[in-house]
């Protein structure tokens, strides 16, 4: 038979409660569930003398009653788009694990599903939500004009975005500066001594292209370089499709002698030109980009990248999701972050000239 001695310290079997929590801790049962809950009413220090003694003395509450008592399921919605040109990157297990980390640290979980279009995802964030199967949710790859908001706004459901977005009132968020990264991208090839530098954008609509390609025009402006818009070549976010686009660059009066991509993927496609071109990545033709995606360190020569910290991304992202569904004010939550340059061999000094195959 199961038995509590004084202070609460359970000695047998039997599923401990949350009064075992609150008699070895001396706190009323109040108090004990409204820390962990995370009720803005208890002091941090005490709800991490709380959570320290639930998890030494292994309390693990009802998951169905307390979604009864407290109205929440205690868990982070996240609907992935799989048509979207990265969709099945090998950074999305990074991100997955980075939201499954920041969730377990509140004893959240995580509740994933996969859309085919966008009115299959604005179908699954409904249909999520009616079934209380998350609280809220993290919305990846934000557009300006975003429907998922939108969505989410007139149903009153708390989200966080993984960027930023045009009308950003009442939005949270957690993004990185990417628009630093390729402002910091032109200067470092100006230094180079690199005049003619050419952009290639992301996806249409996405905020992030517009961001990144402000940033380039930024970049330029810093350096003293004139913004040419014949160096500006249409969108790409995949190998073929950089390929073209560089073909594009490289074949105008006075091309660039660098290139500075918005997405890695694109950037593996102008390695594809530059052969057919006999021009060297690095030598001939300097090429610095954004993501760091595996692939990237495999090429020859390895691509110069502005990489992210994915799964740190993750956990924040879950963390102020779980602070926006307790009630915090979302203009309050949020974080911009820097990426990391990788300092490779596709770029270099300026060629004197550059030689084209006709």
């Amino acid at each position: 038979m199961a038995v509590a001695t004084t202070r609460g310290a359970v000695t047998a079997r039997r599923r401990v409660t949350i009064n075992d929590v609150a008699q070895h801790l001396d706190l009323t049962k109040g108090t004990v569930s409204r820390a962990l809950n995370g009720y803005s009413d208890i002091s941090e220090s005490t709800r991490l003398k709380v959570r320290r003694a639930a998890d030494q003395l292994g309390y693990r509450p009802l998951s169905h009653a307390q979604a009864i008592r407290t109205g929440r399921a205690r868990s982070i919605g996240l609907v992935l788009q799989v048509s979207e040109h990265d969709g099945h990157r090998p950074f999305v297990a990074d991100f997955l694990a980075g939201v499954s980390e920041g969730a377990s640290r509140e004893d959240w979980t995580l509740t994933v599903a996969t859309a085919e279009n966008d009115g299959d995802t604005l179908r699954l964030l409904e249909k999520i939500s009616d079934e209380r199967k998350a609280d809220g949710f993290i919305l990846p790859r934000t557009l300006i004009d975003d429907p998922r908001i939108a969505f989410l706004r007139s149903h009153d459901t708390p989200f966080v975005l993984y960027g930023r977005t045009g009308e950003a009132s009442g939005c949270a968020w957690y993004d990185i500066k990417s628009e630093d990264a390729m402002a910091e991208a032109v200067m470092r090839l100006a230094r180079l001594g690199h005049k003619r530098i050419g952009f290639m954008p992301g996806a249409p609509g996405y905020t992030y292209a517009e961001l990144r390609l402000g940033g380039y025009k930024r970049g330029l402006e810093d350096a003293g370089l004139p913004c040419d818009p014949a160096l500006i070549c249409d969108p790409a976010v995949d190998r073929e499709t950089g390929n073209n686009r560089a073909e594009q660059l490289l074949t105008i009066p006075n091309p660039p002698t660098a290139i500075v991509c918005s997405v890695d993927q694109a950037a593996l496609g102008v390695y594809d030109a530059a052969r057919r071109h006999n021009l060297k990545i690095g030598r001939d033709l300097s090429l610095i980009a954004y993501d760091g995606i595996p692939e990237g360190g495999f090429v020859d020569p390895p691509l110069s990248t502005y990489a992210v910290n994915i799964r740190k991304a993750g956990e924040r992202l879950a963390d102020l999701l779980i602070q926006r569904a307790r009630g915090a004010d979302p203009e309050d939550l949020r974080e911009l972050d820097q990426a990391r340059f990788l300092n490779r061999g596709s770029h270099g000094p300026a060629p004197r000239r550059t030689h084209l195959k006709q």
